[in-house]
C-alpha cells in the first residue's frame, strides 16, 4: 500500500528507532526526563519563545492553549474549515467551555486565510451588541500550514498584520504549528519568526518529521508554567517520556531539510494529477505537501475512487467531494509514479463502464 492518505502515517525507521532504544529516561511529570529536556531546550529556542512543554498529541496542544488563554463564555476565532474547529471533536468547547467564531476569508486570498479586514468583519459580529450582551472574543487561532486549504502557507506580512490587529483589539493569538516545518521551508521565513507573531506556538513531530508520539508548545514562561497544570488535569503528564522525546530530537537532527523532497513529491503529483481526464486540482500547484484534487460531475465520488484505489494498493482520503493526498518520508518518486499511474487507471475504469 502506498500509504498518501496523511502524513501521519510515517513509521520511524532504524535509525530514530535505535535512538529511542538508547534514550535516558526520568520522571517526565516532575521535570527530570534529561532527553524531554532536552527537547523543550531546543524546541523553545527554534520557536523563538523562552519555554516549552512536551505534550502527547498536537490536538491537546491545542486544548491545553485554548484554556490557556480564555474563561467559559468567551470566543475564540479562527479560518472556518481549520483543524481546531472542524477536526477536534468539539473539544474547545467540551474542555474550556468556549463559543467558536468561523472567519470567512476574502476570495481573493490563498486557502486557509484571512485578512485584516476578514478578522475584523468576525468580530463586529460577535459584538454587535454592546457589552454586556455580547460574549468577549478573546482569542484567534492560525493553522500554519492550513490542512484544508491545502497546505496553504500563510504570507508573512498577511499574518503580522492580521496578528498585530487582533492584539489591538485584546485577543491573544495561538498558531497551530502542526506542519510550521513545512512552513518554513517553503516560505524561507524561520520557525522563530513565524513564533514571534503569536502569544503561543506548537510543534507535530509524529507528521512529516516522522517520530511516532509527540508534539510541543511554546510560549512565555508564565503561560507555560499555567500550561503544564492544565496538561496534567487533561491527563498528558507522562513517566519516562524521554523514549518518545528521543525520536523527536532525532526528527530535528534528521527530518527538516528533507520535508524539501515531500514538497517536490507534492508538485510532482499535481503535475500528473492534472493531466488526468476528469481530475481537476482544487487549490492548484500545492506550495507544501498536501494535494487536493476532485473528479468531475460525470466522474466518480471522491469517496468512490479512494476505494477504487484502496483495491489497487492505494491510499488516499476523501474529504467530502475532494480527494486529499499527502507526501511524506514514507513516500518516494516511483511511488508518486505508481500513484499516479493507479488514479489514472480508476479513472479510466469508471469511464469505460457503460
Amino acid at each position: 500500500m502506498i500509504p498518501l492518505a496523511s502524513d501521519t502515517e510515517t513509521r520511524p525507521d532504524a535509525a530514530m528507532r535505535a535512538a529511542i532504544a538508547a534514550a535516558e529516561v526520568g520522571d517526565e511529570q516532575r521535570g527530570e526526563d534529561p532527553t524531554v529536556n532536552r527537547l523543550l531546550e531546543r524546541c523553545a529556542a527554534l520557536l523563538g519563545k523562552p519555554a516549552a512543554l512536551f505534550l502527547p498529541s498536537g490536538t491537546m496542544c491545542n486544548l491545553v492553549a485554548i484554556k490557556l488563554h480564555t474563561m467559559p463564555g468567551d470566543v475564540v476565532l479562527a479560518e472556518g474549515s481549520s483543524h481546531v474547529l472542524r477536526a477536534e471533536a468539539g473539544g474547545a468547547g467540551l474542555v474550556a467551555g468556549t463559543m467558536t467564531e468561523p472567519i470567512t476569508g476574502s476570495p481573493d486570498v490563498p486557502p486557509g486565510t484571512f485578512t485584516v479586514a476578514d478578522l475584523e468583519r468576525a468580530v463586529e459580529r460577535i459584538t454587535i451588541l454592546p457589552s454586556p450582551h455580547g460574549p468577549p472574543a478573546r482569542l484567534l487561532c492560525i493553522e500554519q500550514t492550513h490542512n484544508l486549504g491545502g497546505g496553504t502557507v500563510w504570507p508573512y506580512e498577511t499574518l503580522a498584520a492580521v496578528a498585530g490587529r487582533a492584539r489591538e483589539r485584546g485577543l491573544a493569538v495561538h498558531m497551530d504549528g502542526a506542519r510550521l516545518m513545512n512552513a518554513a521551508l517553503a516560505s524561507g521565513v524561520a520557525a522563530a519568526r513565524w513564533g514571534a507573531l503569536v502569544d503561543t506556538v506548537w510543534l507535530d513531530f509524529t507528521k512529516g518529521l516522522g517520530a511516532p508520539i509527540g508534539a510541543v508548545l511554546a510560549g512565555s514562561e508564565a503561560d507555560i508554567a499555567r500550561a503544564r497544570r492544565l496538561k496534567h488535569a487533561f491527563g498528558g503528564a507522562m513517566r519516562q517520556a524521554g523514549i518518545a522525546a528521543a525520536g523527536c530530537l532525532y526528527a530535528l537532527d534528521e527530518n527538516i531539510a528533507r520535508l524539501a523532497d515531500d514538497h517536490a513529491n507534492a508538485r510532482r503529483l499535481a503535475t500528473g494529477l492534472a493531466r488526468i481526464r476528469g481530475l481537476r486540482l482544487s487549490h492548484g500547484p500545492p506550495q507544501t505537501n498536501i494535494v487536493f484534487f476532485e473528479p468531475g460531475p460525470d466522474g466518480p465520488t471522491a469517496a468512490q475512487l479512494v476505494a477504487s484505489c484502496r483495491q489497487r494498493g492505494l491510499g488516499l482520503g476523501a474529504v467530502g467531494t475532494r480527494v486529499r493526498a499527502v507526501t511524506h518520508l514514507d513516500v518516494s518518486v516511483e511511488d508518486i509514479d505508481r500513484a499516479l499511474a493507479i488514479i489514472a487507471a480508476a479513472m479510466a475504469e469508471r469511464r469505460d463502464r457503460p
